[in-house]
């Protein structure tokens, strides 16, 4: 994961009704508050006497508005913060519609495309970030190290809307700018998620997912933009389409995708479809699913509660995503310096070590990695075998020693991506067919 130079880096209407998709944090060890005597060089000069009265609000989903990242950033940052969890087109369509409703939106670069043309964030300035230059260039120039680049010809890849050409814009900039969209702080690789002892054999494929072996004890996310990217991987694995662009289907696919799916449906072959993380983990903590859809820190939470759980390494790749942070429009002086104060503590390494022990990894590794024992980083992002027990951010063992990474290392695992969460061109005609599969 090499460093980026800024200076090199930087040189260089879609319907709200479209119900779109999906979002996704310990080492106690806090650094000093950011912007301080003790820190003096971290974002914007403010005044510290009014900085306690700030109280910043966030709008995110649930697995991203947590009380251990509310309390740590505020104990390192002296203000308040106030978190509102919601679903994930509740999330995106507040940050569309009610820009007065919050300061930062904690959304997927996928939902830009809806965000962005509303004029509900103002660009973010990538020179008020001091460590802008150690996000990993997946983000900035869509590439896995320098010469090694991630698949993002498939889904909307965040390189594609990570800038915008100035401060007020709500046109996506083609080459780097220095006014970003949301600054990345979080992101992953999804595959399925299995319960290998209820399942009895390894699953290496998504074609596994509609194997009538498994009738009746499968799941699928009930979030339209992903669940119908699962699906199409799913097709493709079993040789019944191909696509041109998962993450833009035309008409006629979406037809043949939907038409596919209520048949399995009708076949008895899901026993449920979840929208919540939790849904996630209670149906397969309970049994009465064994393999789906799955979220690396759901099948984390799986283990912390004591029942074996796989994050499949699929022949046919991963589905990538990624989530940044966005500033309203609305904000401006003390509430802007504090809300820049808080872009820069997610990048500082607290935040990245957090989501590392849920098996999320952090836009900012090498600040993250400082905040790790080298035990974790060689598991987490080496797959290397596990030299002490996996300890994830609340305090549960989730990995013995000995035990190696679901998928192995960063480079396997994300260099693996074949398409990435996306908001289509026809979004508003797959949420009327995906209504139609759901309801069949």
């Amino acid at each position: 994961m090499t460093r980026i130079s800024r200076r090199n880096f930087v040189r260089g209407g879609l319907a709200v009704g479209a119900a779109i998709a999906t979002t996704r944090c310990a080492s106690p060890q806090a650094q000093a508050p950011l912007g301080t005597p003790n820190n003096p060089a971290r974002g914007p000069e403010f005044n510290a006497n009014k900085i306690k009265d700030v109280t910043l609000r966030f709008i995110g989903t649930g697995v991203a508005q947590v009380n251990e990242i509310r309390t740590q950033a505020e104990k390192d940052l002296g203000f308040k913060l106030r978190m509102r969890a919601l679903s994930t087109a509740e999330n995106i369509q507040i940050a569309v519609t009610q820009p007065k409703q919050y300061d930062i939106f904690d959304g997927e670069f996928f939902s830009l495309p809806l965000v962005i043309p509303s004029g509900n964030l103002q660009g973010i300035d990538v020179n008020k970030l001091k460590d802008f230059d150690k996000i990993t260039p997946i983000f900035t120039t869509g590439e896995l190290r320098p010469g090694a680049r991630v698949n993002t010809s498939q889904g909307t890849a965040p390189r594609k809307v990570l800038f915008v050409k100035d401060q007020n814009s709500t046109e996506f900039a083609a080459q780097p700018t220095n006014w970003a969209t949301l600054i990345p702080y979080q992101y992953g690789a999804d595959t399925l998620g299995y319960r290998p002892d209820l399942v009895g054999r390894k699953i290496e494929s998504w074609a596994e997912l509609f194997n009538p072996e498994f009738k009746g004890k499968t799941s699928l996310l009930d979030i339209p933009s992903i669940g119908i990217m699962d699906a199409a991987m799913v097709m493709e694995a079993q040789g019944l389409m191909t696509f041109s662009d998962k993450g833009n289907m035309t008409r006629e696919e979406l037809n043949k995708v939907t038409q596919l799916l209520i048949q399995q449906k009708q076949d008895g072959q899901f026993r449920a479809f979840w929208k919540t993380f939790d849904e996630s983990v209670n149906f397969m903590s309970s049994g009465e699913v064994i393999l789906q859809s799955m979220w690396s820190p759901a099948v984390t939470a799986v283990k912390g509660r004591g029942l074996p759980c796989i994050y499949a390494a699929l022949k046919e790749g991963y589905r990538g995503w990624g989530g940044g942070l966005g500033l309203s429009k609305n904000l401006s002086g003390i509430q802007l310096d504090a809300a820049y104060e808080y872009l820069n503590w997610t990048l500082s390494g607290w935040l990245g070590s957090f989501l590392s022990r849920q098996g999320y990894y952090s836009a900012a590794p090498e600040s993250a990695r400082k905040l790790m024992k080298p035990e974790e980083w060689d598991f987490w992002y080496d797959g290397k075998a596990a030299a002490i027990d996996m300890i994830d951010p609340f305090g549960k063992t989730i990995e013995p020693k000995g035990a190696v990474r679901d998928g192995g290392s960063f480079n396997e695992r994300v260099g693996n991506i074949v398409c990435w969460n996306s908001f289509m061109q026809e979004q508003e005609y797959l949420v009327y067919k995906w209504t139609e599969f759901i309801v069949a």
